[in-house]
């Protein structure tokens, strides 16, 4: 058995935010928030179905597409997702299945936890107006009511 040492998710997570990690050189990366646009990859799997397919072509307009693009050797992981993925939406799916199905979302990136393990951020949506907000009327204190 190992001793000592890093291990992962040992530790308080990591503040992108904190002067430490600005000294450091840490930073998240980005990922857009309007989803990967880009070509989609074959199933990396035989004998794909068709809701299978369905689902392949979703996730990659996911932001997370967008890092998944750059590490092809993610895609079988991706495919086996998907696969198992389909497999949950039956009913009489064994629930064991199901802590499978968190662990590889996680990995993923497709929770939360997933996002800052893999040092990513979805970048905020653009305002789709540029017009700009309206003053909120304020109410007068009793000093000006009073003058």
């Amino acid at each position: 058995m190992a001793s000592g040492g890093a291990r992962a998710r040992s530790g308080p997570p990591l503040d992108p935010s904190s002067g430490r990690s600005d000294r450091r050189g840490i930073s998240l990366d980005v990922l857009p928030a309007g989803g990967f646009d880009g070509e989609v990859p074959d199933f990396p799997l035989p004998n794909v179905l068709p809701r299978e397919a369905e689902l392949w072509d979703e996730l990659w307009r996911t932001p997370q597409a967008a890092k998944w693009a750059e590490q092809s050797w993610r895609w079988q992981e991706i495919g086996q997702f998907v696969r198992l993925s389909v497999r949950l939406e039956d009913p009489a799916a064994p629930a064991g299945l199901y802590a499978q199905y968190r662990g590889i979302r996680t990995e993923l990136g497709l929770s939360p936890a997933g996002l800052k393990e893999n040092g990513w951020q979805i970048a905020a949506p653009q305002a789709t107006s540029t017009a700009k907000p309206e003053k909120a009327a304020t109410r007068g204190g009793s000093r000006a009511r009073l003058g």
